[in-house]
């Protein structure tokens, strides 16, 4: 059905100087006195129910009664033993829903301590001080690990067994390491190249080389990486998005959420970054209201994300949808796409994406069913959110058990190939966060070197 709107996708939708103001923290910094009330709000529980929240089980009473005596340093030390990415999870973590959902002023006065705040002033001020690093390398091993993926998981396994002593070496299909981190969060969320600078920080310790521009493409590679390494560790994400299926799904206009956040977090001048005048997302995740978000940042004047299912169906977080809205993203709901609506010429042709077709849904016995209603929502751009997948059918030749389409392990990561762990959004049965995909490297590593120790 086409028709003969003309699509309205161009960069400089903003004068230049609101960018930066546009793209600016999304959470400003503590300042001490504010640090200081803030950690002294905390009663220091004995049995802290915010560390037993936390993935990666950081001492919260312990690093927050530091900040209390103004040792930043030594909150600072607390904060990354647990999770050598503390500076990184303390932007992004859902904490509302980890450490402070249970954080005892939460449940008695509805306020909880800003635990993520706090954390963050902790690792910012050591980042920033003279001395960064804190941790130094165990006695070198002369043991080598092959690491598979530069993002929040494959830093944390090389940091870790760095400081073990043992040479990890990391591999990945970017120009840059940090992957999610670098490529896949709202700008507004990782400010001042923090990414890179988390990096550096982990680099520092020694002992640890990436090789970029290096993809896991076949099973030989796998077999060539056991030979070569003592061990080796799979955090290379997930790294395709699945097809709508829809009719129209290839016209221009229309892309993955993750391309265009990727490719705005590497512009070095937003205002050279074309975005449509109408913009339409698809999907319920944190991506999709990063990508909302940042569309409307960047000057479109009309955005929706779209859900097919209800309210509750959505996987952002209470606070993230708030902030999606507060920003002018319009969320709708019960609306399934059906078919992209392509721009038409005298010949008829379609090129450019114009609008989207959606089904409205209903629950029909517990059953997604259309209702026969039918919406069209016009859209200059339309950014696909809806998850994404493995995509590497290798991983199954290489004789690794995969589930739910991702590698499946055991508690410690360990696959089904002797030598070869797993972790991150690649490994079966996670939650894809970034402090799990911490964990997740962490309990490898210790695992990895336990193995060495054996071999």
């Amino acid at each position: 059905m086409p028709n003969t709107h003309q699509p309205d996708v161009r960069p400089g939708r903003l004068a230049a100087a609101e960018y930066a103001k546009a793209f600016a923290d999304a959470s400003p910094r503590l300042t001490r006195a504010q640090a200081l009330l803030e950690a002294e709000r905390c009663v220091y529980c004995f049995d802290a129910p915010c560390a037993t929240a936390c993935p990666t089980s950081i001492d919260v009473p312990s690093f927050i009664k530091r900040i209390a005596d103004d040792n930043l340093r030594g909150a600072a030390r607390t904060i990354l033993d647990s999770n050598p990415l503390g500076g990184m999870c303390a932007r992004v973590c859902p904490t509302e829903n980890l450490c402070e959902a249970v954080c005892v002023r939460n449940t008695q006065e509805g306020r909880p301590v800003a635990i993520g705040r706090l954390q963050r002033h902790a690792v910012d001020a050591l980042m920033e001080s003279a001395k960064p690093q804190i941790f130094t390398r165990a006695p070198a091993t002369g043991k080598t690990v092959a690491v598979v993926g530069a993002g929040p998981a494959g830093l944390a396994c090389a940091y870790t067994l760095a400081r073990q002593g043992h040479d990890p070496v990391i591999f990945d299909a970017r120009p840059k390491a940090g992957g999610l981190n670098e490529y896949g969060l709202a700008s507004y969320k990782t400010p001042d190249h923090f990414a890179q600078a988390e990096v550096r920080w982990l680099m520092a310790i020694g002992g640890i080389s990436v090789r970029n521009s290096w993809k896991l493409e076949n099973a030989a590679q796998l077999d060539t990486l056991r030979k070569d390494f003592d061990a080796v560790f799979l955090g290379m994400g997930l790294s395709a998005t699945p097809a709508l299926g829809i009719p129209g799904e290839s016209l221009h206009g229309v892309r993955d959420a993750v391309d265009f956040i990727a490719e705005l977090r590497q512009c070095a001048d937003l205002s050279t970054l074309p975005v449509g005048r109408r913009v339409v997302v698809i999907g319920g995740g944190m991506t999709a209201v990063d990508a909302a978000v940042q569309s409307r940042l960047l000057g479109a004047e009309s955005v929706h994300m779209v859900y097919r299912r209800g309210p509750e169906g959505l996987s952002a977080s209470q606070v993230e949808q708030e902030w999606a809205q507060t920003h002018g993203v319009t969320i709708a709901h019960w609306l399934a796409p059906v078919e992209m609506v392509g721009t038409g010429s005298a010949a008829g042709t379609t090129d450019h994406v114009s609008a989207v077709r959606f089904a409205r849904q209903a629950l029909t016995g517990g059953k997604l069913t259309a209702t026969g209603e039918v919406e069209i929502m016009p859209a200059d751009m339309v950014l696909k959110a809806i998850g994404q997948q493995l995509g590497n059918p290798l991983l199954k030749d290489a004789g690794l058990t995969l589930q739910d389409g991702r590698i499946a392990t055991d508690a410690q990561g360990q696959t089904s190939v002797p030598g070869v762990w797993a972790g991150g959004d690649c490994r079966a049965g996670g939650l894809d966060l970034t402090v799990e995909a911490v964990e997740h490297g962490k309990q490898s590593a210790r695992a990895i070197h336990a193995y060495l120790n054996r071999a």
